[in-house]
């Protein structure tokens, strides 16, 4: 199969490449910096413009997970522009270039996030629910699908993956979290009530690897374990793997002042679950939080 992707050298990016580089697959990352690619994304080819692929040569699948970093610094004006370009522009210019293609791939697989949802609260969610109204998370990714969507208008088969805070060793939320958790010094956020999908970085690119093989997948995906805790499970839990205590809170008044509207990220949640991704036959390799943290720390 030959597969084209954006966000190929971020940390799901990677992680793929490596599954389908294994697998046999031609794999073509659309990237600012094309000339790192091969390093980073397991030989892949890099392109820095996409007007580099020749009409005819066909694309099987694109996968499209371009976007920068929601959570690496506050929501600034600028902050925001960026975070928008990168995801909505960057897809509408995607489809655009598809729609000018004469040969048209099967499948787009389009990245969202559980922010699609607002914050929840205590009401038990899935892929049927509402999108959130009040806060920039889920206006950013409900304008993220719409882009995409509009590749089914070109016959395009079209899977959009909600993605949870991904587990990973080396990167992401828990590499973040593992310094202070590492020294004692971790706990809940806020009043810890809030609950807190999540997912390893394993069933991630196996998920988004299903729902590319099986033709009878399309629309919204929740990609995130089936077993939701809240924040302060979460901490005890990983305090527990490490072997460390987790009693530190960080205090809601101190995550606003320092993060302002970001915060929101931290302090609200969702109560999610994965109904249509376990309906389609998917079956999570990491179910659990202490399973899954204990796999990816080397505590078993």
């Amino acid at each position: 199969m030959r597969i084209l992707l954006t966000g190929g050298t971020g940390l799901i990016g990677r992680a793929l490449c490596r599954l389908w580089a294994a697998q046999g697959h031609q794999l073509v990352v659309w990237s600012r910096s094309p000339e790192k690619v091969a390093k980073l994304c397991s030989g892949a080819r890099g392109i820095g413009r996409l007007d580099e692929l020749e009409a005819g040569e066909a694309l099987d699948a694109v996968v499209n997970l371009a976007g920068a970093p929601i959570a690496d610094r506050p929501w600034t004006t600028k902050r925001r522009q960026l975070l928008w370009d990168s995801r909505i522009d960057l897809t509408r210019q995607l489809v655009d270039w598809l729609a000018s293609r004469p040969l048209k791939p099967r499948v787009l697989v389009s990245g969202s996030a559980v922010g699609w949802y607002g914050d929840g609260g205590e009401r038990r969610l899935d892929e049927d629910s509402p999108a959130g109204s009040e806060d920039f998370a889920s206006e950013l990714c409900f304008a993220w699908e719409e882009a995409a969507l509009r590749a089914e208008e070109l016959g395009i088969r079209v899977v959009l993956v909600r993605t949870a805070p991904v587990l990973a060793r080396d990167a992401g939320m828990l590499a973040r979290l593992l310094p202070p958790f590492r020294l004692g010094l971790g706990g809940r956020m806020g009043s810890g009530r809030q609950w807190m999908p999540w997912i390893h970085i394993e069933d991630e690119v196996h998920l988004i690897d299903f729902l590319l093989q099986h033709e009878e997948c399309r629309g919204p995906y929740n990609a995130c374990a089936p077993n939701a805790v809240r924040n302060a499970e979460f901490a005890r839990t990983l305090g527990r793997v490490l072997r460390r205590p987790a009693l530190l809170p960080a205090p809601a008044c101190v995550l606003r002042l320092a993060l302002g509207e970001m915060s929101d990220l931290l302090l609200g949640g969702q109560h999610l679950q994965p109904r249509r991704t376990l309906d389609a036959g998917y079956q999570f390799r990491f179910p659990d939080l202490e399973a899954a943290l204990a796999d990816l720390l080397g505590r078993h």
